[in-house]
């Protein structure tokens, strides 16, 4: 094999002035080439790691029985969910407690299960849990975590249960070593793959997706390790962003259409960090660098950064829903700011549906930049008309009573002194199937407000996600089955206006044919070819024994062209009446 190029990135660049690459080389699966706008200085090749068996996986959640499960209600949490969080640090000694900072900072995209592997020795060692991070870790736990060298993954997943042995990173063992992987995203081509390799002998342990990649890495024959990731991934379809941790590696990879975000830092003492966004830097006194590009793999060890193409791809289609809701507002996602990219929004719904109003809230928190942005366009006082409480979690208990609403009470309580005889505008950044919608105007009518105008800063959400995005099926969301008019009767409010798509593609300007807007218009840049597609998350019932196909409630119904087809034209002679 031909000695592959390295990039040297400690050299000075403009990130900001780099774009990802929209066309790369041929396919080459045992010799990728450097990606392009990469500077490149030594080569290096890698050795083969000597095996190693994997140490004793520490679960923080000893005392749970295998089908542990969460009981609570969805009625109250009505918006779409991330699917998780990932960060990988290479050498640093302090490695497994950066990732626990950073995951903290990432906890925002998943709050069901939370984990860490560390190399020590040449050692995997892992500890995952059920829960937040706070609850997975303790002091205790982190010292079992020494080493230069970690990964770590946040995680939500969708109804019913959340066993311990999904909670990532994975870790498995191969006939050349250890590997640990964690992975944000779905992939639409999980079945299939997971049944070509049952038929050739695989045996699974879990119903998570990215236990596939594990069994790609296994059976392949490319040489050195690397190599075997990018001949896995050649194999994938969908969504993901993954890092990996060998007993000398840290790997970082980003499917070619760049759905899911993935960047990369250093700090001041040299230590490389991926994470899924640049507020997880932030923390931990990182400097962000650049993103990794879709399509490309970086290699990390004592060699330096080695930056490699993992197949041609088009123009990238990075999830338009991270700066819509996902990501912090203090985090940069595909080279913008998602602070700027929501106070926009906000800007834009003041300018193209204004309304006579006294005051402007936020529905807490996503909602909360694009409102300011509202205000200042249209020159009404921004107030806090709607308290979040921080402090509710799971709800197991209902009152012996019914109480309207309940769930949202608990969540959010409405200003009186605020709203009172004041026509209010309500600034949310979604709705999904209007549940909580609903109930939000009505405790805001209850405490008075003479008027309730909905603005919403995103177009309406008519198709469902499958690349790692959590969101209902087409059937379930109002905005598929309803217009404009309708779900404004629906909710109870005055007035209702979403985000045009058009003027969202605008704001967005050369940078907006990199961009997916499946859930807006129903046409995906990688079509599912399965007829039914795995729920992101988790089955209803996560574990089961037996075919995948007998799990109730795990899948949902693939798209059909002429079902959109006919969504999008109902939508066109509706705006246009």
């Amino acid at each position: 094999m031909a000695a592959s190029s390295t990039a040297n990135l400690s050299l000075p660049f403009n990130s900001k002035s780099l774009k990802p690459p929209l066309s790369l080389l041929p396919k080459t699966l045992h010799k990728p080439s450097l990606c392009p706008l990469m500077p490149s200085s030594v080569s290096h090749t890698v050795a083969f790691s000597s095996k190693n068996p994997i140490s004793h996986v520490i679960s923080a959640n000893d005392n749970y029985p295998d089908d542990y499960s969460f009981c609570f209600h969805s009625d109250d949490d009505d918006k779409p969910r991330e699917e998780c969080g990932v960060v990988g640090i290479y050498g640093d000694p302090e490695a497994s407690r950066l990732c626990y900072l950073a995951l903290h900072a990432l906890q925002h995209r998943g709050q069901e299960g939370a984990g860490i592997v560390a190399v020590n020795n040449k050692v995997l060692q892992s500890v995952t849990g059920v829960g937040l991070v706070s609850d997975v870790f303790s002091e205790s736990k982190l010292d079992q975590l020494p080493g230069d060298l970690a990964i770590g993954h946040v995680r939500y997943s969708t109804a019913g249960s959340s066993m311990l042995k999904n909670v990532q990173p994975f870790v498995a063992g191969y006939r050349f070593g250890s590997v640990g992987v964690a992975h944000n995203g779905n992939l639409v081509n999980y079945t299939k793959l997971r049944a070509t390799l049952e038929d050739n002998g695989s045996i699974f342990n879990t119903s998570s997706d990215t236990e596939v990649v594990l069994h790609l890495i296994a059976i392949s024959k490319a040489r050195p390790f690397f190599l075997r990731i990018v001949d896995a991934c050649e194999k994938l379809e969908g969504a993901y962003s993954m890092v990996f941790v060998t007993e000398d590696k840290l790997v970082a990879v980003r499917d070619p259409f760049g759905f899911r975000p993935l960047v990369m830092g250093r700090r001041s003492n040299g230590a490389i960090v991926f994470a899924s966004e640049t507020c997880a830097l932030d923390l931990i006194e990182a400097t962000y660098e650049r993103e990794v590009y879709p399509g490309e793999v970086l290699v990390v060890d004592k060699e330096g950064i080695q930056s490699l193409c993992l197949m041609p791809h088009p123009e990238p289609k990075q999830c338009i829903f991270e700066h819509i809701y996902f990501a912090l507002p203090n985090s940069e996602v595909f080279g913008r700011s998602v602070y700027e990219s929501r106070r926009l929004f906000g800007e834009i719904l003041a300018t193209e549906a204004p309304v006579d109003c006294d005051v402007v809230i936020a529905v807490p928190d996503s909602g909360v930049v694009a409102a300011l942005g509202y205000a200042a366009k249209a020159g009404v006082p921004f107030q806090q008309g709607l308290i979040r409480s921080h402090y509710v979690g799971r709800t197991f208990i209902e009152p012996s009573q019914k109480i309207r609403d309940f769930g949202v009470k608990l969540k959010l309580s409405p200003v009186r002194g605020v709203l009172e005889g004041k026509r209010v505008v309500v600034v949310d950044d979604s709705i999904v199937r209007g549940t909580t919608s609903s109930k939000i105007v009505r405790l805001i009518k209850e405490a008075g407000a003479k008027e309730v105008h909905m603005r919403i800063a995103s177009p309406p959400i008519i198709a469902s996600c499958y690349y790692g995005v959590d969101t209902p099926s087409s059937e379930e969301l109002i905005s598929n089955r309803m217009t404009v008019d309708e779900i404004k009767e629906f909710i109870g409010c005055d007035s209702l206006a979403f985000l045009p798509l058009d003027s969202l593609k605008n704001l967005l300007g050369d940078d907006s044919p990199n961009y997916c807007y499946a859930c807006f218009s129903g046409r995906y840049p990688v079509q599912p070819k399965e007829l039914k597609v795995k729920r992101v998350g988790d089955f209803l019932d996560d574990g089961l024994n037996g075919s995948i196909e007998s799990i109730d409630g795990g899948w949902v119904q693939g798209p059909r062209r002429q079902d959109i087809d006919k969504v999008s034209d109902a939508r066109k002679l509706s705006s246009l009446s």
